[in-house]
């Protein structure tokens, strides 16, 4: 279990092309689903201001349960929320986390990630990050990415302990580009998400929306492969991940607490060959960015 995380997007906001419930749990389905990943050896959450009201619910959670000190938060700045020509960035920045502290009833964040990539060429919100850690608002500062240079980007500051970006059997650029490995020979734990796509790779291909039908080919490949060596869906998309040495955290988000159930139970299932997974990452290649970034499709949610 210590590779997986789980993000809380769906605890705060209806989200995902495939939801398969139409809405978000309700109060007490999120706590539930909680109460069972950190009593089933999952000890890191990943939120975000972005997220609708999943750091309240955070917060009414944490004050009914004792004993959580060993849990790692993650939490990322609002998206966007420096205006330009902005004067005061590390006011901005340390209210934001202040008020990211308060809504969780919490007194310090394991990791606080910037939203908004872009914001990792600013050199003065660079510095306003590393205030935040030295005066222990957080343990590690980061960034959250879609594109890979931005990786790049986050890794040349020789700031950034923490980055998150999307990695799946269709998003495999990370890994391709050897950014992930770059990053990891500096000592930067890395963070993926996005290894079931909003749930694409789940959805009948007849309930595919017309927006999303070039992907298709790639699911017809993914579907064959998975038949040749007699494995489910769900435990081919986690073991991709899994399987990365050099990836620490999977980070996914579930509706259901069977979801929780069954993600948990196959990420530690080893039946799935590695001459699989190699024949995935052959036969997959490059994947264009309106297929792989939910914010270009026609009704995506750029929710991370």
């Amino acid at each position: 279990m210590s590779k997986l995380c789980i993000g809380t997007v769906q605890f705060g906001m209806k989200y995902g092309v495939n939801n398969a419930i139409g809405r978000k749990p309700s109060r007490q389905e999120s706590f539930e689903m909680l109460d069972y990943a950190l009593t089933h050896g999952i000890d890191t959450i990943d939120t975000a201001r972005a997220y609708g009201d999943a750091e309240l619910l955070l917060g009414e959670y944490f004050r009914n349960r004792q004993s959580l000190n060993h849990i790692k938060i993650i939490s990322k700045l609002r998206p966007n929320v420096i205006e330009k020509g902005e004067k005061d960035i590390a006011g901005v920045m340390r209210r934001e986390i202040e008020e990211s502290l308060d809504r969780m009833s919490i007194t310090s964040l394991d990791g606080y990630l910037l939203h908004t990539p872009e914001y990792i060429y600013n050199a003065k919100i660079q510095d306003a990050l590393c205030s935040l850690k030295e005066q222990n608002y957080v343990k590690n500062i980061g960034v959250s990415i879609y594109n890979i240079e931005d990786g790049y980007a986050a890794i040349k500051t020789g700031i950034v302990n923490y980055m998150q970006l999307p990695y799946s059997i269709l998003d495999q650029r990370g890994i391709k580009t050897g950014m992930i490995q770059e990053a990891k020979k500096l000592g930067i734990t890395i963070f993926t998400r996005s290894a079931f796509l909003q749930g694409l790779f789940m959805m009948p291909q007849t309930e595919i929306p017309n927006y999303l039908q070039q992907v298709c080919p790639y699911l017809n490949i993914f579907d064959r492969i998975l038949g040749e060596y007699g494995v489910d869906k769900v435990s081919a998309l986690l073991r991709f991940v899994t399987y990365e040495k050099d990836i620490d955290y999977l980070v996914f988000g579930v509706e259901k607490k069977e979801q929780l159930e069954e993600n948990i139970m196959k990420a530690v299932r080893e039946d799935v060959p590695d001459e699989c997974i190699l024949e995935l990452k052959k036969q997959i290649g490059e994947v264009g960015e309106s297929i792989i970034f939910p914010s270009l499709w026609a009704n995506g949610r750029r929710a991370e």
